[in-house]
């Protein structure tokens, strides 16, 4: 019996674990997901965006539209109002710097992909929602 339950705890075990999982190679952007981590690598624009968020993979998978949804011209758009606001914010003192703590190096004109804009601008979204901040007039409907 002792053998039976430690057989079904290991067993639980590996099947809880989740192990990284490539998601597809988009214009040359390698995207990484594991539980609560994004990594976007991107070797010819040289470039890494890593998004460590507890709870933002479950919501993408609950709350984000499909990327057919939008257009990348939309997604750029939105990002550099997102980006914008939350650079001013990293160096003004009237925000919480625990929130704001580091510059987005995002550039209008640099063609980052689809992948990472479609990302990048749900997880600004993301974060609005759970700490109930604004970056921009753009109310987006789920």
């Amino acid at each position: 019996m002792k053998l039976l339950y430690s057989i079904l705890v290991i067993l639980c075990l590996m099947v809880s674990c989740k192990t990284p999982e490539t998601v597809g190679n988009i214009s040359e952007t390698e995207v990484t997901e594991t539980q609560d981590t994004i990594k976007l690598v991107n070797d010819e624009l040289e470039y890494e965006v890593i998004i460590i968020e507890a709870g933002f993979d479950s919501w993408m998978a609950r709350r984000a539209k499909p990327r057919n949804f939008y257009t990348q011209s939309f997604l750029e758009a939105k990002n550099i109002q997102y980006v914008t606001e939350w650079n001013k914010r990293v160096v003004s003192s009237h925000y919480n710097q625990n929130l704001y703590d580091m510059s987005i190096n995002y550039q209008q004109g640099i063609n980052y992909g689809f992948e990472l804009n479609y990302l990048l601008y749900h997880y600004f979204v993301f974060f609005q929602e759970k700490y109930k901040q604004k970056l921009s007039s753009h109310n987006p409907q789920f």
